[in-house]
């Protein structure tokens, strides 16, 4: 019987583009939300890669294939006065889950923190999706069951924008 690989993680590149839209994809059929996928694959990559980049992204592979990744971005803690990191999408692909590719990334992040001088790191988990829960927990994850997330978006924020006082 062979064990299986150790996972490895690396820095996204450009030439990773259409990996993160093709996981991205995935992980939205995943949640039940594959109908709420938009994206212009040419403003991801300007958003991961550009000038001005907004996000990052962990590639997670096993035995040298892309398996998952984890996209990413700092955010701020005024209490602590420090940066945060945001785990916005997390995703193994089923095939390589229990291998250790989901801990290899959130330690991999958790070190990222650490190296950034960040205060935290933190995501959000449908309520559904007790196995993540479970997972992240194990890991010494804590739910900040205070908090409801609240979002304005399409619509909405077009209308919100338009109070902004000019200038």
């Amino acid at each position: 019987m062979s064990t299986p690989a150790t996972p490895s993680i690396r820095r996204a590149t450009p030439d990773d583009l259409p990996l993160i839209a093709a996981l991205i994809r995935e992980l939205a059929a995943y949640e039940k939300l594959a109908h709420e996928v938009r994206f212009d694959i040419a403003e991801l990559g300007e958003q991961l890669f550009g000038p001005r980049p907004m996000a990052e992204v962990l590639i997670g592979e096993c035995a040298g294939q892309a398996q998952g990744f984890a996209l990413f971005f700092h955010n701020f803690s005024t209490f602590e006065g420090r940066p945060g990191i945001y785990l916005e999408d997390l995703f193994v692909r089923p095939a390589a889950r229990g291998a250790g590719l989901g801990t290899a990334l959130l330690a991999a992040l958790a070190a990222l923190a650490l190296e950034r001088g960040c205060a935290r790191f933190e995501w959000s988990v449908l309520d559904w999706n007790t196995p993540s829960i479970g997972f992240y927990r194990a890991l010494g994850a804590r739910a900040m069951d205070d908090w409801t997330v609240m979002r304005v978006d399409g619509a909405a924020l077009a209308a919100l924008a338009k109070r902004a006082q000019p200038g």
